[in-house]
């Protein structure tokens, strides 16, 4: 069976884990860790995509006799499984042929090669969970294994820190997840899947349920206002890492909340899908402010995780409430678009942090400021950069536009919804995922020019050179994906179907059916679009308007100086800045979000010495919500830290009162 296909991929992971942790002293160790990873990853990927095409609605279980002694461990393979498995290994496979060429720069394997392969079989386990204690059980690994990967470059400054909130933030969604299952178990304690299917939550338990459930898959995600651990961690960890981080793991977070909230927990009831659709958008557009404020690329890439994680989790409340008013053809689309968001946005988020992976190898830099130029000592990794920042941004002919329209499609028929709350609140969900594309178009334009365009800041960007060939590959497979899911989504959509129809009990019209290849997600005249068409006809007006100038230009040729903008001086410092680039969106939202302020450094005439100008941002998030929580827990500490010094006296007296207390609630209990 393919389930146990994929298992034995698991078990080489594991076993590859094992024995790097033996052999990482030696050079072969990492090309032998991240082959064994390409072909383990690949060969589920073989298998889960299979299951996915051809046998759709079937389902496949296995239980193997560890775990706990009187319920086992249970694994199921159905096409829920079988499309996270999808992306799962997707990434798995673009990240370890990554690895195959930036792996050999890792300045300490030993804190990386063991736990790479390790990561991929904790995802991979958590998604075939077919029971609670295993699905925790391997939530856990797979948390434990990237948290070891944040910390593999500890010593570097932040990164530890990045590491403790990362575990603190982890913790907090297994627990929470934990009362998820428990409530969801019952007084019976069936913790099989299937026997939570069969027991019906109460309403007030149900609610209960749903608010654990976003608490403890939100915070693995990275929903605002969970999402605190995400832009700290993505860039402490190596490259490769955070590709699988940001375009995997919160996939599989994703996968998560769809098990329990749209299988396990039965019917859903309207307000449900108003309670996700706040947290939705709000992660959309936070998460895209954030991102035009940062300096440092991989920052920058972590805060779009946030941004379009809010977009899958629009299209997830909007499934939540059609599916609750039994409108099955909008519940399909809205779900459709969701679910190929996220395999959408595992391609062009993997593909762009192994971009800026490429550029931290070449220059050893982060910071937007110190980059420039890029583009004549990289040219490949950045037309990759280039393909990748047109698809997070929804450009058309590429993947990231087909999903996000399919949003748009699904947010236009909520007029038909009977609940008045969702009738406002789901076009102002539109609205802000309108602003929040457009904002991360302008993000994009600031994040490849200033990085890739204009003339070199720094030594090390006037030096970079291009990345090695598995690189380079890797970042190309993730190219292509993203143009052939541009222009061919019908194929993606259709292989969703039997996913959607087993979560909403429908699904779209089959897609490849229709003429010339066009989608059609309600009907034909009201919306469609051909991704193959418009990318025939930007080639080709491409193509003829390149052969008219060159064709009929002048061949004469013509010296001149240069437009220089009223700055002769051709020094790197006349060019724009990231910091400059913001500016303009920084004054409009950062009174508002960041409170922010500028101060400015003016010499008096005839002082020499340059201005400055220094931008205050803060985190409203932290400061409301973890930075009181924070004093709180270090006031507390410092009190309780008497203990340690009490007499023996002090301590029985502790002891006795403690008993006395106790006693006491147990009789008014009673």
């Amino acid at each position: 069976m393919a389930v146990e296909v994929v298992l034995w991929c698991i078990a080489a992971l594991l076993g590859t884990a094992i024995l790097a942790v033996a052999g990482v002293r030696r050079t072969t160790t990492a090309m032998l860790v991240y082959m064994v990873a390409l072909v383990a990853s690949t060969a589920a990927l073989g298998t889960v995509g299979w299951v996915l095409v051809t046998d759709a609605g079937l389902a496949q279980t296995l239980r193997l006799p560890i775990g706990l002694p009187w319920l086992g461990a249970h694994f199921r393979l159905d096409p829920l499984a079988a499309a996270f498995l999808t992306v799962v290994n997707l990434g798995g496979a673009t990240a370890s042929l990554y690895g195959l060429g930036d792996g050999r720069h890792e300045r300490q394997p030993g804190r990386v090669l063991p736990f790479f392969p390790a990561f991929l079989a904790g995802m991979n386990l958590v998604v075939l969970a077919d029971d609670a204690f295993t699905f925790l059980l391997t939530w856990e690994f797979m948390s434990l294994t990237s948290w070891a990967l944040v910390m593999a470059h500890h010593q570097q400054r932040g990164n530890a820190q990045a590491g403790y909130i990362y575990l603190l933030m982890a913790s907090l969604g297994t627990l929470s997840l934990l009362l998820s299952f428990g409530l969801l178990a019952g007084p019976d304690g069936g913790y099989a899947f299937e026997a939570i299917r069969n027991a019906r939550p109460s309403p007030n338990t149900a609610a209960a349920v749903l608010a654990l459930t976003l608490l403890g898959a939100g915070s693995k995600a990275g929903l605002v206002p969970l999402h605190v651990w995400l832009p700290l961690a993505h860039p402490a960890a190596p490259s490769h890492v955070s590709a699988l981080m940001s375009g995997v793991m919160t996939k599989v977070a994703v996968y998560g909340f769809v098990r329990i909230v749209f299988d396990l927990m039965g019917p859903s009831v309207w307000w449900w899908g108003a309670v996700v659709l706040l947290f939705g958008g709000a992660s959309a557009v936070l998460g895209v402010l954030h991102a035009l404020m940062e300096h440092d690329l991989k920052r920058l890439l972590a805060y779009h995780t946030v941004e379009n994680i809010g977009i899958i989790f629009i299209g997830l409340g909007l499934g939540l409430a059609f599916r609750a008013n039994d409108m099955v053809g909008p519940a399909a689309l809205a779900m459709t678009a969701a679910l190929f968001h996220v395999f959408n946005h595992s391609v062009f988020k993997s593909l762009l942090f192994f971009g800026s992976g490429a550029v931290l190898t070449a220059t050893g830099q982060r910071d937007m400021e110190r980059l420039g130029g890029l583009i004549h000592g990289m040219p490949f990794t950045a037309l990759a950069f280039l393909i990748g920042s047109a698809a997070i941004s929804a450009l058309p002919p590429f993947n990231g536009f087909v999903s996000e329209w399919l949003t748009f499609q699904a947010i236009l028929l909520s007029p038909q919804l009977p609940q008045w709350g969702l009738k406002f609140l789901a076009p102002a969900i539109g609205a802000a995922l309108a602003l929040s594309a457009a904002l991360a178009a302008a993000c994009f334009v600031k994040a490849f020019g200033i990085t890739f365009l204009g003339r070199p800041r720094t030594g090390d960007a006037q030096n970079a050179r291009e990345a090695d060939a598995f690189s380079l590959s890797a970042m190309f497979v993730l190219v292509l994906l993203c143009l052939v899911a541009g222009i061919l989504p019908g194929y993606f959509i259709d292989a969703l179907a039997p996913v959607v129809q087993i979560v909403v009990g429908g699904h779209l019209q089959q897609q490849t059916a229709l003429r010339w290849l066009t989608i059609v997600p309600i009907t034909e005249g009201r919306s469609s679009y051909n991704g193959l068409l418009l990318f025939v006809l930007i080639a080709g007006a491409a193509t003829l308007a390149s052969y008219v100038i060159h064709r009929w230009a002048s061949h004469a040729i013509r010296r001149s100086a240069s437009w220089d903008c009223g700055f002769p001086d051709a020094s790197p410092a006349t060019q724009y800045t990231a910091g400059s680039f913001a500016q303009p969106i920084r004054r409009v939202f950062g009174t508002l979000v960041f409170q922010a302020r500028e101060e400015i450094q003016m010499p008096a005439p005839g002082d020499l010495r340059p201005a400055r100008m220094h931008v205050h941002l803060r985190d409203r998030v932290w400061d409301t919500f973890y930075a009181p929580v924070a004093r709180f827990v270090g006031v507390t500490a410092t009190h309780l830290n008497r203990v340690q010094y009490l007499t023996l006296r002090g301590y029985l007296t502790l002891v006795s009162g403690a008993l006395v207390a106790l006693l006491a609630i147990l009789a008014l209990w009673q």
